[in-house]
């Protein structure tokens, strides 16, 4: 449980009455700012000072501009940028490095365009800038355009070429580089490995003319990458020299490689130790389910940071140890928005709604802006339509209601829930539909039976330019199949491979078998049973032929089916129930014993059904034959005088030979 300094409301609702009060206190503001554009006048080149003109104020400007970048400030850096009254090729450098430090590449380009005069330094951050962004033909061009070229002009290139998975372009432009150096031989040495070719790699290795403990630690990596860890020791131990970075890099080795043994003795062995190798061994330890013996070393920590405590955390939460993930969480002096994530979807996977509401409430009161994905563990602890809406306002009030994969999680959920109209509400005005979008709306429609409207989402998918995937397919042959679309079920069935060449599953096979067999068509679905591949042959199938032929008192091929299903030693109830309450169906009391004693020797458990309703903010559940409820004499009676009339009435007739339940 968490401890009593959380928050306690009544209910979600007082949650919202009591935090909104005021909340632009409590939510950051949008900068007032706009972000200033490059199209303005002050982008056209102003006369460039030469070079040996810099005066104390102009390198003071420029020196600002990097330091501004460097904090992020990038709209800052523009602002003093544009006010220069005088600039040099520096000024021009150091912008379009701020702009590429920060990941805006547009816009670093386009200032890169109107520099008056190209110079090496602009060129070089270009070409790697294209390079690490994937752009290699633009990267390629500035190279070739480039009157002189350096160590580090060559280099950006072959990284480019190796990162994106064109080694054989990187070794022919190593072989023309005039002059190599280290890091040269030590990008190739990597970039093989990258690529797999780490046999390749170790020659080059072999080969460099000069050794430093960065080329050493490169090629161990190399080797660890490629999962080769008895050449990676090797290497390591032959190291003349070893700095923190090899040690920390062979000791996560050895627990990507499950040598827990090994970790430890390394560990011991290491010189000098950083807050990062005790991290790496605290998270190695805990990920390798040594949970204990990582709390040890996580209390031996001369300095813990927030890596090291979220590590830990994550370690209980994995083991929904959730009582020592919250007494460490309590403790923990810094949190981040990551380790508030964890904790909520923790308490939300294991059922625990309340506590991660209230966790949730705590890190909004603490200031901390949620997230995506705090908002999705949020969603996905609710338990019924009550709490799944009150969420839902949060969302739109936190103003992530237009996120897509959180939309798609409250159209699923709505819909599992039973509220089929808020599922559609959600959808409809979702802007970036994707392909989980319109399949979650498909199988909503068709878990509560309305096959036409889930055909017409679908068409609607189609115009809008989203192909289907083999999701969407599950879900439209269910919709086929509960709604008795036979002709539909069987266009759809053919198209998964005809028309946007897919391979159909086990799961599309027996959603096609069940709607023939639904429809009667006992032989036609036997015809698609006989043409299964043999990869996608499973007892679902089997299961799905066996419904139809209870259903149809086909006994014959009942017995059949049930046979062959009984070769799969499943553990699952559902093919053992269908074959038994058959025979039951046609008083073969032998066979149906059988069965039962099939089940006891193979430990298959039935889970009894149920039904759950919502009264007044709280969940009542209903299990078959459940004598326990305190009311259960107002349930039965209910049931008996009042419910039991009315189905008969509307056609439901109960059927008694269901002796498995």
């Amino acid at each position: 449980m968490l401890s009593h300094s959380y928050p306690t409301f009544r209910s979600l609702s007082h949650f919202k009455a009591s935090f909104f009060t005021d909340p632009d206190k409590r939510l950051p503001r949008k900068p007032n700012w706009a972000p200033i554009s490059d199209t303005r006048k002050t982008l056209a080149p102003k006369k460039l000072i030469p070079a040996s003109s810099h005066g104390a104020a102009l390198n003071k400007l420029n020196a600002d501009i990097t330091v501004l970048g460097r904090h992020g400030k990038v709209e800052e850096a523009r602002k003093l940028f544009d006010e220069m009254p005088h600039r040099n090729e520096v000024s021009y450098n150091c912008m379009i490095a701020v702009y590429l430090k920060n990941k805006d590449l547009p816009r670093a380009e386009s200032l890169f365009k109107a520099i008056p005069q190209r110079n090496i330094v602009a060129e070089s951050a270009m070409l790697d800038g294209y390079a690490k962004a994937g752009r290699l033909d633009d990267a390629r061009r500035v190279f070739d355009e480039m009157t002189e070229r350096n160590v580090f002009s060559w280099t950006s290139m072959l990284s480019g070429y190796f990162g994106c998975g064109r080694p054989e372009e990187g070794m022919s432009l190593f072989s023309e580089m005039p002059e190599k150096n280290v890091v040269s031989w030590t990008t190739v040495v990597s970039g093989l490995a990258r690529n797999g070719l780490v046999d390749q790699a170790r020659k080059f290795f072999d080969m460099m003319p000069e050794k430093n403990v960065i080329a050493w630690t490169a090629m161990v990596k190399s080797y660890l990458d490629n999962g080769c860890f008895d050449k990676a020791y090797e290497l390591f131990l032959e190291m003349p020299e070893r700095n923190v970075r090899s040690w920390n890099i062979i000791i996560s080795g050895c627990f990507g490689a499950k040598r827990m043994d090994k970790a430890i003795e390394l560990f011991q062995l290491m010189p000098d130790r950083t807050h990062v190798s005790w991290t790496a061994m605290v998270s190695g330890l805990a990920q390798n389910k040594m949970i204990e013996t990582a709390r040890k070393y996580f209390d031996l920590m001369p300095y813990k940071d927030v890596p090291a405590w979220t590590a830990m955390i994550t370690a209980y939460v994995d083991e929904e140890l959730m009582d020592e993930a919250n007494e460490l969480f309590n403790l923990m002096p810094e949190k981040n928005v990551v380790t508030w994530n964890m904790m909520i979807d923790g308490y939300a996977r294991i059922g625990n709604e309340g506590d991660a509401l209230r966790l949730f409430i705590l890190m909004l009161r603490s200031c901390f802006r949620s997230n995506e994905t705090t908002m999705t563990s949020v969603v996905t602890s609710c338990d019924g339509v009550v709490e799944l809406t009150q969420a839902h306002s949060m969302i739109i009030r936190l103003g992530f209601e237009h996120d897509t994969w959180l939309t798609n999680t409250l159209i699923n959920l709505y819909s599992k829930s039973g509220d089929l109209c808020s599922a559609r509400l959600v959808f409809e005005p979702l802007k970036s539909k994707d392909v989980v979008s319109w399949t979650a709306m498909i199988v909503a429609y068709s878990n509560h039976g309305h096959g036409h409207r889930a055909l017409e989402v679908f068409a609607r998918m189609l115009i809008s330019g989203i192909n289907p995937d083999e999701v969407t397919f599950i879900g439209l042959l269910s919709a086929c199949s509960h709604a008795g679309l036979v002709n539909q079920g069987r266009r759809i069935f053919n198209s998964i491979k005809g028309t946007y060449n897919l391979t159909p599953k086990a799961e599309h096979y027996s959603c096609l078998v069940d709607i023939l067999g639904r429809a009667g068509l006992i032989d036609e679905a036997m015809d698609v049973v006989s043409t299964i591949p043999p990869s996608e042959r499973d007892e679902a199938v089997l299961v799905a032929l066996l419904g139809a032929c209870k259903l149809h008192g086909d006994v014959t091929i009942a017995n059949y089916i049930g046979e062959k299903l009984l070769e799969f030693e499943s553990s699952s109830s559902g093919g053992y129930v269908l074959l038994a309450n058959t025979y039951a169906a046609e008083g073969k009391w032998d066979e149906f014993a059988k069965i039962r004693k099939r089940m006891r020797e193979r430990n298959v458990k039935k889970i009894p059904g149920y039904s759950q309703i919502q009264v007044n903010g709280k969940n009542h559940v209903f299990f078959v034959g459940d004598r326990f409820n305190p009311k259960v004499e107002e349930i039965y009676g209910m049931l008996q005088h009042n419910l039991q009339p009315l189905m008969r009435e509307m056609g439901n007739t109960p059927d008694k030979l269901l002796l498995i339940d």
